[in-house]
């Protein structure tokens, strides 16, 4: 079944454009977009297969984490998730 899977992450400082451009080529493959230029958080909506909503929260942290690091944002706590399957029923926000 296919997720669509949001996250967000705060932190300390505002984004700048460049940053968020980075986070978005780099969820790009995942059909992700990203968010977040002008404010103290970043955040990227993914879509996901998976065989649960806890299975594609936990490959979407996974896939956030790695698209973090490859744009070299700082690392903050995500702060925020929440998982829609194909009815669009939420399933998890945390």
């Amino acid at each position: 079944m296919k997720w669509s899977v949001s996250l967000q992450a705060q932190g300390d400082r505002v984004l700048e454009l460049a940053e968020v451009v980075e986070l978005a080529d780099a969820v790009a493959p995942m059909g992700g977009i990203a968010s977040g230029m002008g404010t103290m958080a970043y955040g990227a909506q993914l879509r996901i297969e998976a065989g649960s909503a806890d299975e594609a929260l936990s490959l979407a942290v996974l896939a956030f984490e790695s698209a973090v690091a490859q744009a070299d944002l700082p690392v903050w706590p995500i702060t925020h998730t929440e998982v829609v399957g194909e009815d669009e029923e939420l399933l998890d926000d945390a």
